[in-house]
């Protein structure tokens, strides 16, 4: 059964400069949790774009393994679009990919992003796509 510490631990060595962790996993959601560092932040202590963006691809992708039942290291993206909402500041970046749509190649989803705990309050927003490979 997948969980977050699984998530995370079998991909530590796959993406070691990864800054976002798998938090929580749910049947049709993943969320996802990085602390905010100086090396993320632009000027006027922003969160970066491609810091969200980055994070967003993360969810997704994890959001994949919670479709197929495992981590498959080989599902990839096939688009993604992020539109930015407001600023984003704060000391911790969250995002929920929620599942728009499973296939049996393609798997949809949105994903949402806030900072710290101001769930309502959206900085950012995806959608994207994930391609699963052939067996």
């Amino acid at each position: 059964m997948l969980t977050p510490d699984l998530i995370n631990t079998s991909l530590a060595n796959e993406l070691p400069g990864k800054q976002y962790v798998c938090h929580e996993i749910g049947e049709d959601y993943v969320v996802c949790r990085q602390e905010i560092g100086p090396e993320v932040l632009r000027p006027g202590e922003l969160v970066s774009g491609p810091t969200q963006f980055a994070m967003c691809d993360g969810a997704l992708w994890y959001l994949s393994f919670v479709v197929l039942g495992r981590i498959e290291l080989m599902a990839v993206t096939s688009e993604l679009s992020i539109r930015f909402l407001r600023p984003a500041q704060g000391t911790v970046l969250w995002a929920r990919a929620t599942l728009d749509k499973p296939g049996r190649r393609t798997i949809v989803g949105t994903v949402r992003v806030w900072c710290d705990e101001d769930r309502d309050r959206p900085v950012s927003t995806a959608q994207g796509t994930y391609v699963v490979p052939r067996s």
